[in-house]
């Protein structure tokens, strides 16, 4: 498990701006890279550090992983990330390898390209996070046709080569104007950018290459995750192209609400009710816990309603396996709505040895229209 602080090898703070990311990035891969120091093994391990660093930090999904999991939320194991090769860093940088090479450097389009990252909501019951479980969901996604492999041409035809862009995928446009040469490369318009031209389509895929289906994927939710928590599922996204690997499946996590508990945090909080009696005398009460087992709760004798008692280690588990948190309950007093006399010469009793003067509120009709007048 990997250690590493993204933030403090590229340099910025972990409030910096997706801008700042970058910039911080461009400039330290300018300075270790290794077509600008040939020979330094040390240039080109501290490139590679920049290069981890940043693929994380720059991208958002990735970025928040790694500030709610730490390392260990994107590196190694199922839901962490495996890294990817330079050249898959730089791609969405179109300008860094130009600077090395005077700008004369082109980027295949029709090579290899990886699958497109995915989301899925996933609802779970608090028990399920209490528990943790391993589940079955259904997942739309882009897979390789099997009747053509992916070429998108016809079984036992095969795709022809572009001419116009020489298989790849991109046309280059000279001109020249008072700033001197220009160059701009855009998509090849005769193939699309694929580099090669298909003149008997595959009739499954209509020669894309690709089929949208439905996976069941067999999932781990492990213990104590909350609601806003990301899994990442490596290679369950779309399909690669043209050899490219899978992107990756990210669910997140929807808690439903519970009848009994209301989560904070680690910490669950519920209500239970006693009576007027219970309060004023003490007792032993019985609660439900979120582990389905009944736990003893001693009430002191003159608790106050919304007096609130603290059950340690009844709570939720840490995700991070760092124990468990507190159940806290809220005791609300019941008053007894319908007395009979024995009841009430009772309470009347209790008021007279506390000298409480009792104006009864019920009274007759015609008394309270004595009392009026």
């Amino acid at each position: 498990m990997s250690n590493n602080d993204y933030y403090g090898t590229l340099g910025v703070s972990k409030d910096a701006s997706p801008d700042e990311i970058k910039k911080a990035f461009r400039t330290l891969a300018r300075k270790y890279h290794p077509d600008v120091n040939q020979g330094d093994s040390g240039a080109e391990a501290k490139f590679k550090e920049i290069n981890s660093a940043f693929e994380v930090l720059g991208n958002p999904q990735k970025k928040a992983q790694y500030d709610q999991f730490g390392s260990a939320g994107v590196n190694g194991g199922p839901g962490f990330d495996q890294g990817s090769s330079f050249e898959d860093i730089f791609s969405g940088f179109g300008d860094i390898f130009d600077i090395f090479s005077g700008g004369q450097r082109g980027r295949k389009r029709n090579g290899p390209q990886a699958g497109a990252d995915l989301k899925y909501d996933l609802d779970i019951t608090l028990e399920d996070s209490f528990n943790g479980i391993v589940t079955k969901i259904e997942v739309p996604r882009l897979e390789t046709c099997k009747t053509c492999d992916g070429t998108g041409a016809k079984p036992g035809t095969s795709a022809e080569t572009c001419t116009k862009c020489n298989g790849t995928g991109e046309v280059k446009q000279v001109r020249r104007s008072f700033m001197g040469q220009v160059v701009t490369i855009g998509v090849c318009d005769a193939c699309g950018g694929r580099g090669k031209i298909i003149d008997t389509p595959c009739p499954d895929c209509s020669g894309n290459g690709m089929l949208r289906t439905k996976r069941t994927i067999e999932v781990q939710v492990p213990k104590g995750i909350d609601s806003g928590h990301h899994l990442r599922v490596e290679g369950e996204g779309d399909a690669g192209i043209k050899g490219g690997p899978s992107g990756d499946l990210y669910l997140i996590i929807h808690i439903k609400p519970h009848t009994i508990f209301e989560r904070h945090g680690n910490d669950l909080f519920c209500k239970t009710s006693i009576s007027f009696s219970q309060a004023a005398l003490g007792d032993r009460i019985e609660v439900p816990t979120i582990s389905g087992k009944k736990a003893k709760l001693k009430i002191p004798s003159g608790t106050q309603s919304h007096t609130v008692f603290r059950l340690k280690g009844e709570g939720m588990p840490d995700v991070h396996g760092r124990g468990f948190g507190n159940q806290m309950i809220k005791i609300v007093v019941m008053t007894p709505d319908k007395l009979d006399k024995a009841q009430k010469k009772a309470i009347l009793d209790l008021a007279d040895a506390s000298d409480e003067t009792i104006h009864s509120t019920e009274t007759g009709f015609f008394e309270k229209m004595k009392e009026f007048w």
